[in-house]
C-alpha cells in the first residue's frame, strides 16, 4: 500500500528500502525473449479486435496503418519510462504508486482516477466487442436475436431524437464477470498462457488466410486501398492526416497492457539490457501485427464497410472459409473475456489500494468474510461497467479509455525528469536512455494523441475528473493516512 511506503520518509530512503526489500524477494529468472513474450501477451487484445475497423471507417481509411506506427512510438517513449520506475519502485508496478513517491499526493490521486477510468471504461470497451464476435458467431448458424441490441429509450436533445440500445450481451457478460469476481478467480499460469496462445493464433491465422487469398486476388483488393490516405471531409479528424492522427488515439487501445514489462524489471536477468529490449520488442512485433491485420483488413473489405463490432470476422467471410470464421470468433470470444476478467480485477485492485491510503471510503476495501474479495467495489465497477456498455457506443468508450491511459502515460513520463532532476543520486537498475529527450517526446506525442480525440469524449473525461477532484477535495485530503502521518510526526517536531 503507498500509505506504508510513503509515511515519513524522503523519497531516496523510501525508493532504496524498496529495491533493497523486492531485491531479496524476487528471483531473477527472465530473459530477454521471456520479457518479449510477455509484452506480446499483455498487448494483442480488444483493440485489434473491436476498434481497428472503427477507426479505419471513420477517422483514418486505410492509413490506419500510419495510426498505429504512430500510436506505437508514443508506447516506446512511455515504456522506457515505465521501466525506470519500475526498477526503482518494484512494489506494484502502477502508474498510482510511482506518481504517488515523486509527485505527491493530488497526483497519485489524479493518476488513480484515470486508471479507474481505463479500466472501468475498457472493461465495457472490451464487452461491446465480445458482444459483436457472439452475434458473428450465432449469425453464421443462422440464428438471429432481435433483443441484440435493443432500442431501450429515446431522449430528445435541443429538437433532436436520440435513441439509445440497450446491448445484452455486453451487460450479461459484465454481469457474470463481477459474479465471477465477488466470489473469487485464481490465477495460473496455465490460464494465462492458454489465452495468450488463444489471442495471438486468431490474429496470425487471419494474417496467414489474408495473405493467401490476397496472391490470388490483388485486383479485388487494390481498389480498396485507393486512395490509401481518403481527403479530408472539412473537419478535424474526418480522414486526411488529421484522421490519422484521430485514428491513432482510438487505436492507441490496443497498445494498452504493454506497461507489464515494464513491472517485471526486478525479475529480469540483467534489467539494463533486457528491458529495452522486453519493451521494444514487443511493440515492435505487436506494431507488425497491427500493420498487417489492419492493411489486410481494409484489402478485403472497403474501410467504408468496417463500422462494425467484429471487423475480422467480417474480413474472414470475404475469403469465404466458413470454418476460419468459427475459430475467429471463438477465438476472439475467448480471448476478450480473459482481458474483461483481469481488467475488472485491475480495476477493483486499484480502488482497494487507495481506499487503504485513505483516499476513498472505507467500504471500497471491505473484504468479504467468506471469499476473501473486495466485494463491494467489484459489485459497484461491474454495475457501473454493465451500463457502459449496454448504452454507449464503443467508439466513445475507447476514446475514454485512451484519454485516461495518456494521461497516466503524460506523468509517468514527467516524473522520470523530475526524479532525474531532483534526486540523481538513486540508484537506477535500468536508466531511461537520453533524458529528458524521451520524456519529453512521450509527453509530446501523449498530448497530441490526445488533443486529436474528440469533443464528446473531452467532455466525458473531464466530468470524470472534475469527479474526482471533488472527491479528493471533500474527501480524501481530510482521510488521507499519509497526510496524518505528517501532520503527526510534524505537530511531534514542534512539540
Amino acid at each position: 500500500m503507498a500509505s506504508k511506503l510513503f509515511a515519513t520518509k524522503p523519497i531516496p530512503t523510501i525508493l532504496s528500502e524498496a529495491a533493497e526489500q523486492h531485491e531479496h524477494s524476487l528471483k531473477r529468472a527472465l530473459g530477454p525473449i521471456n520479457l518479449v513474450t510477455l509484452g506480446i501477451g499483455a498487448i494483442i487484445g480488444a483493440g485489434i479486435f473491436v476498434l481497428t475497423g472503427v477507426a479505419a471507417a471513420q477517422f483514418a481509411g486505410p492509413a490506419i496503418v500510419i495510426s498505429f506506427i504512430i500510436a506505437g512510438i508514443g508506447c516506446v517513449f512511455a515504456g522506457l519510462c515505465y521501466a525506470e520506475f519500475a526498477s526503482m519502485l518494484p512494489i506494484a508496478g502502477s502508474a498510482y504508486t510511482y506518481g504517488y513517491a515523486t509527485m505527491g499526493e493530488l497526483v497519485a490521486w489524479i493518476i488513480g482516477w484515470a486508471l479507474v477510468l481505463e479500466y472501468a471504461f475498457g472493461a465495457a470497451t472490451v464487452a461491446v466487442g465480445w458482444s459483436g464476435f457472439v452475434n458473428s458467431l450465432l449469425g453464421y448458424f443462422g440464428i438471429r436475436l432481435p433483443f441484440n441490441p435493443t432500442p431501450a429509450l429515446t431522449l430528445s436533445l435541443f429538437g433532436h431524437t436520440i435513441a439509445a440500445k440497450v446491448d445484452i450481451f455486453a451487460l450479461a457478460a459484465l454481469i457474470v464477470i463481477t459474479i465471477v469476481l465477488v466470489v473469487g478467480v485464481r490465477e495460473s499460469a496455465n490460464f494465462n498462457s492458454a489465452a495468450v496462445m488463444i489471442k495471438v493464433s486468431v490474429v496470425l491465422i487471419f494474417i496467414a488466410l489474408a495473405v493467401m487469398f490476397a496472391t490470388g486476388h490483388w485486383s479485388q483488393m487494390l481498389p480498396n486501398w485507393h486512395p490509401f490516405i481518403p481527403k479530408n471531409q472539412g473537419h478535424f479528424g474526418q480522414f486526411g492526416w488529421s484522421g490519422i492522427m484521430r485514428g491513432a488515439g482510438v487505436v492507441f487501445f490496443a497498445y494498452i497492457g504493454f506497461d507489464a514489462v515494464s513491472t517485471a524489471a526486478q525479475e529480469a536477468r540483467n534489467p539494463q539490457k533486457d528491458m529495452p529490449f522486453g519493451i521494444l520488442g514487443s511493440l515492435v512485433v505487436c506494431t507488425v501485427l497491427y500493420i498487417l491485420v489492419s492493411g489486410l483488413l481494409t484489402g478485403l473489405l472497403n474501410y467504408t464497410q468496417l463500422n462494425v463490432a467484429a471487423p475480422v470476422a467480417d474480413g474472414v467471410k470475404v475469403i469465404g472459409k466458413g470454418w476460419a470464421v468459427v475459430l475467429v470468433d471463438l477465438g476472439a470470444i475467448a480471448g476478450l473475456a480473459s482481458v474483461m476478467l483481469v481488467m475488472m480485477l485491475g480495476q477493483s485492485r486499484v480502488l482497494y489500494t487507495m481506499a487503504h491510503d485513505g483516499l476513498l471510503w472505507k467500504w471500497v476495501g471491505r473484504i468479504h468474510p467468506r471469499f476473501r474479495t473486495p466485494y463491494l467495489t467489484s459489485i459497484v465497477v461491474g454495475a457501473f461497467a454493465a451500463f457502459l456498455a449496454a448504452f454507449l457506443p464503443i467508439k466513445l468508450l475507447g476514446e475514454l479509455v485512451s484519454l485516461g491511459t495518456l494521461l497516466a502515460f503524460t506523468i509517468v513520463c514527467l516524473g522520470v525528469w523530475v526524479m532525474r532532476v531532483r534526486h540523481p543520486e538513486m540508484a537506477r537498475p535500468f536508466r531511461t536512455p537520453l533524458v529528458p529527450l524521451v520524456p519529453i517526446c512521450g509527453m509530446v506525442v501523449s498530448l497530441a494523441l490526445m488533443l486529436s480525440l474528440d469533443a464528446p469524449a473531452w467532455i466525458g473525461f473531464g466530468s470524470w475528473l472534475i469527479f474526482g477532484l471533488i472527491i479528493y477535495f471533500s474527501y480524501s485530503r481530510k482521510h488521507s493516512v499519509v497526510r496524518q502521518r505528517l501532520e503527526a510526526s510534524a505537530a511531534t517536531v514542534r512539540k
